[in-house]
């Protein structure tokens, strides 16, 4: 799956009924997803994740750029490929299973209706898939006949995650899939969506704000800000090696209890994406920022050491590789000082 400068621009009445505004909510996305890889998007609330998750899927179709699955743009396909491609090779788990799921229907009706609608097999076998469907999340047959409203959160989700593997996709979008859900059984589903991942030989895109089990369920970290990109790294250099001011403070935030530190400080709030600042969207809470980080928008820069993974950033004035937390949070609250 390859996502290609891609930008989502939504129309919203910020100023009064006849005032229209633009919402900027996914800036030049790049990104790709390769055959049984893991990629976890991170970043604070508002930042795009779930916009690139839609965009992923399919579910909503960019204002410019491109979305192709093997090549091929999906929203230059005919509308039958699309919704055949969309529906069969791509799954997606959303936030809330609560409301993702039609709580007048059983789990049997659930997990059927994308058999149904796309002919999979006679019905006989599609029975059998949803008994195998099932099986494979951890659910009792005798579940079966029971509506979304008489199950607990942790078994909604799990049938959530069988409606979206019933077609067998290649390629599934986890959206938050643990965020509604009790603690007591956030690392049940996380734990499910991991074996399944390496049965089934899944490519998978997992967005949270928890952005440590992010780290821990991924191959691959990108970290996005006011709708753009602005750092991609390997899952095991995210914590210490990230180049990215923006990276190192959303991590500094959520420290392990063994190893605690102070984490950064920022200047102030996310800016509105209705008026995002010219040039790095982040100057205006960065404590490396100047005028050039005012006059343009940084291009992508590998990191470079020699490594087989990938690890590259949009950033004037990139962290330094020795650089430890402690002292990024003495430089962010000195400039804080001065201002």
């Amino acid at each position: 799956m390859t996502v290609r400068d891609a930008h989502m621009v939504y129309s919203a009445r910020t100023g009064g009924l006849f005032r229209s505004d633009r919402v900027y909510a996914l800036t030049g996305a790049d990104l790709t997803v390769a055959p049984r890889e893991t990629v976890g998007v991170v970043g604070e609330s508002g930042c795009g994740k779930s916009t690139l998750a839609r965009v992923l899927v399919g579910v909503e179709r960019p204002t410019s750029g491109t979305v192709a699955y093997r090549g091929r743009d999906l929203w230059a396909m005919g509308a039958a490929e699309r919704r055949e491609t969309i529906g069969t090779r791509l799954g997606m788990i959303f936030q809330d299973p609560a409301t993702a799921l039609n709580r007048r229907l059983p789990v049997r009706r659930v997990l059927r209706d994308p058999l149904d609608v796309h002919r999979r097999g006679t019905p006989a076998q599609r029975e059998e898939r949803v008994r195998e469907l099932m099986s494979l999340v951890g659910l009792p047959p005798w579940l079966a006949d029971a509506l979304p409203g008489q199950l607990s959160g942790g078994q909604r989700q799990r049938v959530a995650i069988a409606r979206a593997l019933a077609l067998e996709p290649e390629l599934v979008i986890a959206d938050e899939p643990t965020s509604a859900l009790d603690v007591s059984v956030r690392a049940q589903i996380l734990n499910l969506l991991l074996d399944l991942k390496e049965r089934l030989g899944l490519a998978l895109v997992f967005v949270s704000h928890d952005i440590q089990t992010v780290r821990r369920m991924s191959d691959r970290v990108i970290t996005m800000y006011l709708g753009r990109i602005v750092e991609e790294a390997p899952a095991g250099e995210i914590t210490t090696r990230a180049r990215h001011p923006y990276t190192r403070a959303l991590f500094s935030a959520t420290p392990g209890l063994l190893d605690p530190i102070e984490p950064i400080p920022l200047a102030g709030p996310v800016p509105s994406a209705v008026r995002p600042p010219s040039g790095c969207p982040f100057r205006t809470r960065c404590w490396k920022a100047d005028e050039t980080c005012a006059a343009s928008m940084p291009d992508f820069v590998a990191d470079g050491r020699e490594t087989p993974d990938v690890h590259r950033f949009r950033c004037h004035h990139p962290v330094g590789e020795t650089e430890s937390t402690t002292d990024l949070v003495a430089q962010a609250t000195s400039s804080k000082e001065r201002t």
